[in-house]
């Protein structure tokens, strides 16, 4: 038996999803909207022609590719990767990447902005009794979840450093992923780290370890609280957008049972 498990938020326009500036927009154009577009293809057609005079729907939408629950690329991170590399753009992800056994940190308990350490990762490997392996999918469960669409969604969550990031990368992981607005720490509570000790190596930590280790990982992911630690797969291929630095994906957890 399977069990699919949607780990996606739905895109939605003007809702607390991102910072002022970045959040949708989606215009809705009914059936009604559209009657004169559809009848300009057909030269002599009258609206009575169509059934219930109806057009098509149809949905204009603007925003960034980072909307909505997206992956990724290393080209979003820096220019480079692999120490000098050019970085790989959405469309050049490899396709196995996104389709790999999976595994859940719970890091729900930690507080808002803490950053994650190789210690928080390996504490948590132990207690779910797991030992990872190359190209495995690691997912990473915050308090941000529940937020997602609330004022204070991008303010919530720990973060991922750089130290555990490459801790992950070095053991073969190369698809991350995270519930919460970025894989870092909140912007908002790194600011207020920085104002304290003018440290600019904590900026974008976690993302910036792709330069030494390309890698891809998921935002604004949902309903994770819903998974197991182990025993699932993450499906997540990305929308191929030509050259660009994130795709938007319909990320899926499958249990096989």
């Amino acid at each position: 038996m399977r069990t699919l498990i949607d780990i996606s938020v739905p895109l939605k326009a003007g809702i607390a999803s991102d910072p002022p500036g970045l959040r949708p927009q989606i215009e809705y154009l009914t059936h009604r909207d559209t009657v004169a577009d559809v009848l300009s293809f057909f030269p002599g057609a009258r609206e009575e022609d169509l059934p219930d005079g109806e057009g098509w729907a149809i949905e204009r939408v603007s925003m960034t590719t980072h909307s909505g629950t997206h992956l990724d690329a290393p080209y979003h991170f820096a220019s480079t990767m692999n120490h000098g590399e050019q970085a790989i753009t959405i469309d050049e992800v490899p396709l196995d990447w996104c389709f790999q056994p999976a595994v859940k940190l719970d890091f729900r308990h930690l507080d808002d902005g803490y950053v994650v350490t190789p210690d928080d990762v390996d504490a948590e490997l132990r207690r779910i009794g797991h030992t990872l392996s190359p190209l495995e999918i690691v997912v990473v469960n915050t308090s941000a979840g529940t937020r997602y669409g609330h004022d204070d969604y991008v303010d919530r969550g720990c973060g991922m450093g750089r130290a555990a990031t490459l801790h992950l990368l070095e053991q073969g992981v190369r698809l991350t992923g995270t519930d919460a607005w970025s894989w870092d720490a909140p912007f908002s509570l790194t600011a207020q780290r920085y104002a304290r000790t003018h440290d600019a190596s904590i900026i974008w930590e976690g993302h910036k370890a792709g330069r030494d280790i390309g890698y891809c990982h998921l935002e604004k992911l949902h309903n994770l609280e819903a998974l197991p630690s182990t025993g699932f797969t993450v499906c997540c291929f990305p929308v191929k957008v030509d050259a660009a630095s994130a795709g938007w994906t319909r990320a899926v957890a499958i249990i096989d049972a």
